[in-house]
């Protein structure tokens, strides 16, 4: 059962963890609430602290609200696609053969049967994109491992609605979100590094920004331009 607290017609959903204090994100692009909470905390707390911050939430969702979103892509010859932060102008061929993306900037090939759907297009790109991030992660882990003094068991791509990456210390398992394969790649770079710190601070406290700024400095640019919505 997800848990979740109602403020006005605002959901904010309850993830438990074994952590020691309350953390409160709002997810882009829709402004989505979400609290991460100690195991035993009582929601009448969670719910008094949600209200404490119900203005910054506001004030995040209208921010998220006035940025500029794409129109739905229709997967047609001359639509704008973005791979590492660089429009692409896509191609498409209608023919028999096996249905598969090809990329190469300035330009995406997308070949499919005649026929397929728009949803069929769009999950050909997904894989494509996921393969990317797959890719492209593999040297940033030999990268960054060794000089962090950690190392991960398994890393997944995968599409993610509220998050960029996330970890899960115990396990020393991490997430990546497929879209990462549409910013550029200081973007992704940050999120492997954000969530391998978290092998050595869990939390999201004073101890897990020493651990940023001691291995990556310039981690605060590197979100900003992570959060930053292209135009198609």
């Amino acid at each position: 059962m997800i848990e979740t607290i109602a403020l006005g017609s605002t959901t904010v959903h309850v993830v438990r963890k074994h952590i020691k204090h309350v953390y409160l994100r709002v997810g882009p692009p829709s402004g989505q609430v979400q609290i991460s909470a100690p195991k035993h905390m009582a929601q009448d707390t969670l719910r008094a602290f949600a209200l404490a911050k119900w203005p910054w939430i506001q004030a995040q969702q209208r921010k998220m609200e006035a940025q500029p979103r794409p129109a739905p892509h229709q997967f047609i010859d001359g639509e704008s696609h973005v791979l590492w932060g660089q429009h692409h102008r896509l191609t498409v061929f209608e023919c028999d053969t096996v249905p598969r993306m090809e990329g190469q900037h300035p330009q995406m090939v997308l070949y499919v049967r005649p026929g397929t759907s728009v949803q069929q297009r769009a999950a050909l790109l997904e894989g494509w994109y996921r393969e990317q991030v797959r890719a492209a992660v593999l040297p940033l882990l030999k990268k960054w491992e060794p000089l962090m003094g950690v190392k991960s068991s398994s890393v997944l791509v995968q599409r993610m609605k509220t998050r960029w990456g996330s970890c899960t210390p115990s396990k020393k398992s991490i997430r990546l979100n497929t879209a990462l394969a549409e910013k550029p790649p200081q973007c992704l770079e940050y999120v492997v590094v954000h969530e391998l710190a978290h092998l050595i601070e869990p939390s999201h406290n004073a101890r897990f920004v020493s651990v940023m700024d001691a291995f990556m400095p310039q981690w605060r640019s590197w979100r900003a331009m992570l959060n930053h919505v292209p135009t198609p």
